[in-house]
């Protein structure tokens, strides 16, 4: 039997690329299933549908995918297996004869985001309209020649479209990290996940919790709040810290946290693969 890998879908999106390209780590053989949306796509691993999910969790340029983020703390149980950095380059598709002839563009908000600098001085009078991926709206364009999209080169190949121009992202070293997810536990690496509410907003609460992590010489490489969508003012504290769970003192520093935190959740400890990196590259 194969492994059933979930992403966001249709065909063409950077997450398909995450999956292919962990998929060609495997040892097993694996397909490859796409999702409507980033909710759908951890619900099918929780549900069974699939054995992975990958979905990203972050940008270098725009931070954390606040639906990604929203599902890890609501859904139970989730595990990393892998986290992935993959480079990002976005191409602009469309049969406008010129970008400034766009009328519309759509795309992921976070390609919209990335290429916000770049649409406003080439395509000025142009609207933007979120998707739910970076592939959603290119079936359509055919049949609106005005209209153009953000995505990838390969998106373009895989979709017979013409590419306006490439590369369009405001930033040059922009890259997007991936994460494998299953519900089997993870089974340990350099990196660890978790996220916490605390019971009261109390001054001081969120600096005696940093302090747990510090007294023990682990680095902090991510701090990311979200709000619980309780109160204003309430938020979801996400954390990377640079240790495996299989050491002690990260075992100790999880349990304090936890005796401190309302809710904790630990969502693993795994390896990152740099694929921006010249001997890792895609």
């Amino acid at each position: 039997m194969s492994l059933a890998i979930a992403h966001l879908g249709p065909t063409g999106t950077y997450a398909e690329l995450a999956a292919i390209t962990y998929a060609k780590t495997l040892t097993e053989p694996s397909e490859l299933i796409a999702f409507g949306t980033i909710a759908q796509t951890l619900q099918a691993v929780v549900a069974g549908q699939t054995d992975l999910a990958i979905v990203p969790v972050e940008n270098s340029v725009e931070g954390g995918v606040t639906m990604t983020m929203d599902s890890l703390w609501k859904l139970d149980p989730l595990h990393i297996q892998q986290a992935l950095v993959i480079p990002i380059q976005h191409a602009l598709l469309s049969y406008a004869a010129t970008p400034a002839a766009l009328t519309l563009v759509q795309s992921h908000p976070q390609a919209l985001a990335q290429c916000q600098q770049w649409l406003a001085h080439h395509s000025p009078t142009a609207k933007t309209q979120p998707a739910n991926s970076t592939t959603e709206i290119l079936p359509q364009l055919a049949d609106n020649p005005t209209w153009g999209a953000i995505a990838s080169k390969r998106a373009a190949e895989l979709y017979n479209l013409p590419v306006l121009a490439c590369p369009i992202n405001d930033y040059p070293e922009n890259c997007t990290r991936f994460l494998v997810l299953s519900t089997q536990p993870s089974l340990g690496g350099t990196q660890t996940s978790l996220a916490f509410s605390m019971a009261a907003n109390r001054p001081g609460t969120l600096l005696k919790m940093l302090r747990l992590v510090a007294d023990r010489g682990i680095n902090l490489s991510r701090i990311e709040s979200r709000p619980t969508k309780r109160s204003m003012g309430e938020y979801v504290f996400f954390l990377d810290l640079e240790a495996d769970i299989r050491r002690a003192e990260t075992q100790a520093t999880i349990a304090d946290l936890t005796h401190h935190a309302e809710i904790l959740k630990l969502f693993g400890s795994y390896d990152l693969v740099d694929y921006t990196r010249s001997e890792a590259n895609v």
